[in-house]
């Protein structure tokens, strides 16, 4: 399992050493056939490859309160039978670029400018952060998950200049009337908690030099 370390200056006098830990999923062939044919049903985009051009990081939690029964869902390239709200949007399972354990633990699962379904309509232009947690809707996501995610909103930004927003899964929404949203079919929607007002106010009030969502 490769180990990428970084350093993060989270006060003037506080250093914390972070990894990222390479935890690949599978995206073979079918995933990304798959994939393509997402794109070309839920954007009407006829693609050669499945890479992106981050606008957006998207901050989730998992709805599961184990990071490996978590990462077990997100091992299948086709989506489990018991996720009939999403199953209508297609047969590609959900997936995510980073996952990050309730003791701040990062894993990346996937290339950074591949696509993953992870919030509809804008998929093809977000990064998606997944926090072990929220399992029956609990606020419990730890204050060492912050830590992890003010890190790595920083690194992606420093990565890729494209990146303009920081915005949770609740706010997804908020993006359908601007250039970023790309779903064409008006009926598929979700309602969506994570990761929730308290997390989200928290990871804004130490980041600086991204956009909120465009919520009224």
């Amino acid at each position: 399992m490769k180990k990428i370390f970084f350093m993060l200056l989270i006060t003037p006098f506080t250093l914390f050493a972070y990894e990222i830990i390479q935890t690949p999923i599978p995206f073979d062939e079918e995933r990304i056939a798959l994939t393509k044919e997402y794109i070309k049903t839920h954007y009407n985009l006829n693609v050669t490859d499945i890479k992106i051009v981050p606008k957006i990081i998207f901050i989730h939690y998992t709805a599961l309160d184990s990071y490996k029964k978590t990462l077990k869902r997100f091992m299948p390239s086709e989506l489990p039978s018991d996720r009939p709200l999403i199953k209508k949007g297609g047969m590609l399972n959900v997936s995510t670029h980073f996952l990050i354990e309730q003791n701040g633990t990062i894993h990346q699962l996937m290339p950074l400018d591949f696509m993953a379904r992870h919030v509809i309509g804008l998929n093809y232009n977000s990064i998606g952060i997944e926090n072990v947690g929220g399992e029956k809707e609990k606020d419990n996501l730890t204050p060492e998950q912050l830590q992890a995610n003010i890190f790595l909103v920083n690194y992606l930004k420093k990565k890729f200049s494209t990146i303009e927003y920081v915005a949770g899964h609740q706010e997804y929404k908020c993006f359908d009337k601007t250039t970023l949203w790309l779903e064409v079919d008006k009926t598929y929607r979700t309602d969506k908690r994570d990761p929730g007002k308290r997390f989200l106010k928290e990871l804004r009030a130490n980041i600086k030099g991204f956009k909120e969502a465009p919520c009224d």
